[in-house]
């Protein structure tokens, strides 16, 4: 018995040394593609800098009420403003022989830069140009007065997203009055509707230029995931996240319907005690985490070597620590989102009078669907959880989480896009991340399966409320960098394939 309970030990001890090995090795060599970039003089000719011209574009756009509130309901006099003062805003794009400029359903906007290289597949960026409702009264400052107050411009659209139709314009007004002649062509697209689900904006644009025999991009940029300062623990420096998946959506309706009668002799069941216990299962019992089966464990993952110990050692052996990780990121809701589909119960309507048992009950679920989870994979969770034939469950409304983009160290248009974010932003670490709202990128995807979702928008813990919140602003410095990166990210798209890239001497 001593000599099995020696060899027992001999061999625990033989797995733990070689654990361990693996542990310090990976923790020591675990790295991702980072270009190396070689310095550049800081010059009128490299950068744009945000002149009292170049805001004063960006402010009058921002005064603009181009509110969306519903599907089809937008302030098409406002939209039309906007698209009007755009179109004689940049002399140097309204005259140059490579750009057109085309209104797609009556108020989005579609440009072709046309490149000289026909062999290079082209790229799109996109935006767009509506905003939500802003309360004046829970303001500090008028949600469209565009006021400057201590180098920030506060206004509806700082940060969603008319700093990027602006910084993608000035961008490329910039490298036009600079002699630029673009080697490979791209579009760039600002729907109209993006905040009520883009069915008339983007989907008319995509299908405009799949009308014209454009069936393949080589990416495309489109809003989505920031900078963000002093949230990831463990990282003392800006983290730059790139949306390379989009979760899903479904919107369930639970309906049941039960004897009526007089209160005063209830049946043993309601209608509300039916739903009640439908609907208690389905908020304590949450989705499976689905950590490590989509680009969320490759987040931590490419952050691991910029972490401190012993934050880099766990981050960069998830192999063995993934299931202590996705119960930590299980007890927050924010980063809950990030591991599984999550449920929100929403709506819940019954009752007639108050002396009378309720004929019919019916309640309303809200999923985000995690990316490696199909609908129909979900409305089966939930049917098997609430384990009840009286309750009947419908779809309202569905999207299938959009294909995860890929982000290795040979795909050129994330590559491209964490460049250009590195050469603007230069100590940030950059990594690829799961964008748990939805954007109108799910029009593009027949055309391109690498979509990057990235908003040029530097973020602290205090300002991440302010995304369809109030006092929505943005710094003066911070639109400087928006159009700064989309000159090079302009710029890294000429080249063919992935190669070496300058950066400013110091940070915009």
């Amino acid at each position: 018995m001593q000599q099995v309970l020696k060899r027992v030990l001999l061999l625990l001890s033989n797995v733990t040394g070689i654990v361990i090995t693996v542990i310090v090795i990976r923790t020591l060599t675990f790295s991702v593609r980072t270009d190396d970039v070689t310095p550049c003089a800081k010059s009128d000719e490299d950068f744009v800098q945000a002149t009292d011209a170049v805001v004063g574009r960006f402010r009058r756009a921002l005064r603009m009420r181009t509110v969306a509130t519903s599907p089809h309901v937008y302030d098409r006099e406002e939209l039309m403003k906007l698209t009007s003062f755009i179109k004689t805003a940049y002399p140097h794009i309204n005259s140059s022989p490579f750009v057109t400029c085309e209104d797609v359903a009556n108020y989005s906007m579609l440009y072709t830069v046309w490149g000289e290289n026909s062999s290079l597949t082209p790229y799109m960026i996109t935006g767009h140009l509506d905003v939500v409702p802003a309360d004046s009264s829970l303001w500090d400052y008028p949600p469209f007065g565009a006021e400057i107050h201590d180098g920030f411009i506060y206004a509806r659209g700082t940060i969603d997203d008319k700093h990027i139709v602006m910084g993608v314009l000035e961008a490329l007004e910039h490298l036009l009055s600079q002699g630029f002649k673009p080697q490979r062509s791209f579009y760039i697209g600002f729907g109209h509707d993006e905040e009520v689900t883009g069915l008339d904006g983007a989907k008319s644009i995509s299908d405009l230029l799949w009308s014209r025999g454009i069936r393949k991009l080589e990416f495309l940029v489109d809003e989505g995931l920031t900078i963000v300062n002093n949230v990831v623990p463990g990282i003392d420096k800006p983290v730059a996240l790139i949306g390379t998946a989009e979760k899903g959506y479904l919107t369930l309706k639970l309906n049941v319907k039960w004897d009526t009668g007089h209160s005063s002799m209830p049946t043993k069941e309601t209608s509300i005690g039916i739903m009640a216990n439908a609907v208690s299962k389905l908020t304590r019992d949450c989705h499976p985490s689905m950590f490590g089966l989509g680009p969320e464990i490759d987040t931590f993952q490419h952050l691991a070597n910029h972490m401190k110990w012993p934050y880099r050692v766990v981050m960069s052996n998830l192999w063995l620590f993934k299931p202590i990780i996705s119960w930590v990121l299980s007890k927050k809701p924010s980063t809950n989102a990030i591991v599984r589909t999550v449920t929100s119960v929403t709506m819940i309507n019954g009752g007639v009078k108050v002396n009378v048992l309720p004929p019919e009950v019916t309640a309303y679920v809200n999923h985000r669907l995690h990316p490696a989870q199909s609908v129909q994979e979900v409305v089966e969770f939930d049917r098997q959880l609430i384990g009840d034939d009286r309750v009947q469950i419908s779809i309202e409304s569905a999207m299938e989480p959009l294909p995860m983009s890929p982000y290795g160290d040979d795909d050129f248009g994330y590559q491209t896009v964490k460049s250009s974010i590195r050469q603007v932003w230069t100590e940030a670490a950059v990594a690829p991340g799961v964008m748990i709202g939805n954007t109108d990128t799910k029009y593009y995807t027949r055309q391109t399966p690498n979509i990057y979702r990235f908003s040029p928008s530097v973020m602290y813990p205090d300002d991440l409320k302010r995304f369809h919140g109030n006092n929505e602003r943005i710094s003066i410095k911070n639109f400087e960098q928006a159009i700064n990166f989309y000159v090079h990210l302009i710029q890294n798209s000429e080249k063919d394939a992935i190669g070496q890239l300058h950066t400013h001497t110091e940070e915009l």
